[in-house]
């Protein structure tokens, strides 16, 4: 707090903090402040969905209310971690904005097509990755002693929580009253897998760079595969959707795909991370942290 007399020794107690942690650590963080970063083309997306939209801006529809406020917490999220990131002085600002730029301009296409089945059930799973992201960079930055970013990222991985559950429920109601709609989206969302808000992200420089991000998450444990397989499994399980029951043939089918999806997708994922322990690990530079390499 800048209006208190002890600022400058928060400021340095915070920076002296920061330089205890590693590059892969504020990597990590970048990638999710650039992703939080990127929220007007998320409240762009939830004015697609039909019925869920706000035409005017000032819409009173329950919906409308909704999404409005969902942005405005949102918007907390970026800011907090922005204002971090600049007072560790451990990052080169400039470059992340940029990257914050190109992905704005760029912005993503998460498959939904203007159908609130769709939307929904892509926030639901969105929500939930993005909570157990941030909780687990709060989790790396406890070991290295670095408490403030600590109590941010436990703080924000707590709104993404309430949102998940938002998101979930909403699809629960669904559900009730059309298991077979929900079903048939469902199975064709994962069918073409979910879709990283970030993943069009770039520096203007590394071609490659969602890849990069996502490999030194994956390295430091922050998200992975497996928690990929893990949400899809938390879904099946919150929603029941092996329990439904008076189905129509397709649905069934679908209900069927999409039981088997978590443990097809756990193999998947374990394979993939035992070869990659064996292949040598080639560090990539970053412009966000002035080109030096993770």
């Amino acid at each position: 707090d800048m209006a208190q007399g002890d600022w400058e020794q928060d400021v340095k107690d915070l920076r002296e903090a920061a330089e205890g942690c590693p590059d892969d650590l504020f990597v990590v963080l970048v990638g999710d402040m650039v992703t939080e970063e990127a929220l007007p083309t998320y409240q762009t997306l939830l004015n697609t969905f039909e019925g869920c939209d706000d035409p005017t801006g000032t819409t009173n529809s329950a919906w409308a209310r909704w999404s409005r406020g969902w942005t405005s917490e949102e918007n907390r999220h970026g800011d907090l971690l922005n204002k971090y990131l600049y007072l560790s002085g451990k990052c080169d600002l400039r470059a992340i904005e940029v990257t914050i730029q190109h992905l704005i301009t760029t912005g993503f296409n998460p498959g939904a097509k203007k159908d609130l089945y769709r939307g929904f059930l892509y926030t639901s799973f969105q929500e939930r990755a993005t909570k157990i992201s941030h909780g687990n960079v709060g989790r790396v930055a406890r070991e290295y002693g670095a408490r403030d970013l600590q109590r941010i990222c436990a703080k924000i991985a707590g709104d993404e929580g309430r949102h998940e559950k938002a998101y979930q429920e909403f699809s629960t109601e669904i559900l009730k009253r059309d298991p077979d709609g929900l079903l048939m989206e469902f199975g064709d969302l994962m069918r073409g897998q979910i879709v990283m808000p970030a993943e069009l992200m770039t520096d203007g420089k590394d071609a490659k760079l969602y890849e990069n991000f996502s490999e030194v998450a994956q390295r430091l444990g922050v998200y992975t595969a497996l928690d990929y397989a893990d949400i899809i499994q938390h879904l099946v399980d919150h929603w029941k959707i092996g329990e439904l029951t008076g189905l129509s043939s397709e649905a069934e089918k679908e209900q069927e795909y999409i039981c088997r999806l978590p443990t097809r997708y756990r193999k998947l994922a374990e394979r993939s991370m035992n070869k990659k322990k064996d292949d040598e690990v080639v560090p990539h530079s970053f412009s966000w942290i002035f080109d030096r390499k993770v």
